[in-house]
């Protein structure tokens, strides 16, 4: 062969070659991997982790950035310093602030975006949800308040009105006041022991030069993930993060570890918690295993098989008995060893005891026969829904990567459902008896008191081990555009948006019923919705409960099915 001719070769696989090594990231970026559709890049000046993901079905995106440090590394002393800097995040930098009126919640407000940040066991995280042609100002902002927060005694004072408050709407619920005392008790040494809210006195005595310290020990470009998922082009996101968080250095120091190993439990705890309060309550908790141990594919299940659904264990032995107003599993894997809880909001029909016999004879009946193959079918077909669900809206893409981050790996987003599937029915019944032991055992119980110790009586109305926000923000879920409870201003201006939605809606009728479809991104997700004029208005007169009354009835049966069995049909997909 002629020098010429190899000439032409090794020219026409550098053209091949090179746009092909290009097309994975952009000059100063090491692409390391992908999965699930979403491209993982390390900007090799500072360390920062950049996860993209486009997606082009709505002309909007969200932006994440995960810092890896929250309440798991704090020390006593110092608890709930991760949420109350968290809440100081958004008394602005510099160049936005209230002073020059460019602070950072009204500035996003007024391109129309939703933002938030919450703060948990092992993260903190700040996102917007923004039309895509503002992802430079949101990258912008979280770059600049990365390294230069305003940390000052008149910020600190102002807002920590708003954490007390959260604080006390905390313990006058009596699940998350259970909650509480359970984790306490469970652990000894490790730091899950206090909650992200952390103890009273700490908050209160926590200074400027303790969140200082903090902030500037945990806050850099190497200890932090970038997140970009929606409509937006991955060289474009990737040459503007480089320009802003690319002029920030990596740390000096390095990223301290949290080395506390729990020491093992000896035999189970118990815990009885006497508040003001409504009904009695029991949290039954076991150890369960480190976030990315494949063990926790089926707890998944049997998470799923005794609360999820009114064919699930705990709905036919409890709920529908009349024994208990509710009954639910908190089930959340965590960078370290985490609980599996059972939660029961007795009636006044059943007593605290009675309620524990019921549900640890559950977890008996599982360790010994095991749960059958239609219980185990349903069970992985709500993890693979869950999982697709989770892909409906860049929010959701993004929220549930973060919470992998959080674990170790934001990988398992993408593989948990494949482990799951791979769940057999002998794999229920031994992680059910290496984890359920009475020596892995707290139990909890919630005992109403008023006054001289007499009882009161209805539901209470909490949310367990839940994590801390800026705002609450359950408004991201509901999709409320403006809420003043939630810091949007009734007067901030919400431009309107070159929307690419309406042109894709289909408006037919089908047997009088007007049907609007749009196809979406979501893979192997359908959502359906209908809404019938039916309303309160409709109600008569002397009593408006009808219209509530009758949707309620809807999900009790009809005269072909009842119940149990309409549940089953939903359930199994």
């Amino acid at each position: 062969m002629t020098q010429n001719r190899w000439m032409m070769i090794l020219m026409t696989a550098f053209v091949f070659t090179v746009p092909a090594l290009f097309a994975q990231g952009v000059s100063g970026y090491k692409f390391v991997q992908e999965a699930g559709g979403i491209k993982e890049y390390t900007l090799e000046k500072n360390g920062l982790q950049v996860l993209l993901m486009e997606d082009h079905s709505a002309p909007v995106l969200t932006l994440m950035v995960t810092y890896k440090v929250g309440s798991r590394n704090e020390r006593l002393g110092n608890t709930g310093s991760t949420h109350i800097l968290e809440h100081m995040m958004f008394k602005g930098t510099p160049t936005f602030n209230k002073e020059k009126g460019t602070a950072i919640s009204a500035t996003l407000q007024n391109v129309g975006a939703m933002m938030n940040a919450t703060t948990w066991l092992d993260r903190t995280n700040y996102f917007e949800m923004i039309p895509s042609e503002h992802l430079e100002l949101a990258v912008k902002i979280e770059a600049d308040r990365m390294r230069n927060l305003l940390l000052d005694e008149n910020h600190l004072k102002s807002e920590m009105t708003v954490v007390r408050n959260e604080f006390e709407i905390g313990e006058n619920d009596p699940e998350e006041a259970l909650d509480k005392n359970l984790w306490a008790t469970a652990y000894q040494a490790h730091p899950y022991h206090h909650s992200t809210i952390g103890w009273k006195s700490d908050i209160e005595n926590v200074t400027v030069e303790k969140l200082r310290e903090f902030y500037d020990t945990y806050y850099w470009p190497n200890n932090a993930t970038v997140t970009v998922i929606g409509d937006f082009s991955a060289g474009d996101a990737l040459k503007l993060i480089d320009q802003y968080f690319g002029a920030i250095p990596k740390s000096k120091h390095a990223i301290p570890e949290m080395t506390t190993i729990e020491p093992k439990q000896e035999g189970p705890r118990r815990v009885t918690v006497k508040r003001s309060g409504q009904n009695g309550m029991v949290g039954i908790a076991h150890k369960s295993p480190k976030g990315l141990d494949p063990d926790n594919a089926a707890l998944a299940v049997i998470y799923r098989a005794l609360s999820v659904g009114k064919n699930s264990r705990f709905y036919k032995s409890l709920t529908d008995k009349g024994l208990a107003a509710r009954a639910n599993v908190f089930f959340w894997p965590f960078r370290d060893e985490s609980l599996f809880i059972s939660y029961v909001t007795a009636t006044p029909a059943a007593t605290h005891e009675q309620i524990e016999k019921i549900v640890l004879d559950e977890y008996e009946k599982i360790k010994t026969e095991g749960i059958t193959q239609q219980e185990l079918d349903a069970a992985k077909a709500q993890v693979k829904s869950s999982a697709a669900f989770a892909r409906d809206g860049s929010f959701g893409i993004a929220a549930q990567i973060n919470e992998s981050i959080a674990m170790g790996d934001w990988k398992n987003f993408v593989s948990f459902t494949d482990e799951v599937e791979k769940v057999t029915l002998d794999d229920v019944k031994r992680v059910m008896n290496k984890y359920f032991t009475e020596d892995q055992m707290t139990v909890g119980y919630f005992i109403p008191v008023k006054e001289a110790g007499k009882s009161t009586g209805s539901i209470p109305n909490g949310y367990s081990r839940g994590s801390k926000s800026y705002r609450q923000p359950h408004f991201l879920f509901e999709q409320n555009m403006i809420d003043d409870d939630m810091g949007y201003a009734a007067s901030a201006v919400i431009p309107s948006v070159n929307s690419k939605l309406a042109k894709n809606v289909t408006d037919k009728k089908i047997n009088g019923i007007r049907v609007l479809s749009m196809k979406t991104g979501v893979k192997d997700v359908v959502t359906l919705r209908g809404s019938l004029m039916a309303g309160t208005v409709f109600a008569p007169a002397p009593n408006k409960a009808v219209a509530e009354l009758t949707v309620a009835m809807l999900d009790q049966g009809t005269v072909k099915r009842d119940k149990f069995a309409i549940a089953a049909e939903l359930e199994k997909m």
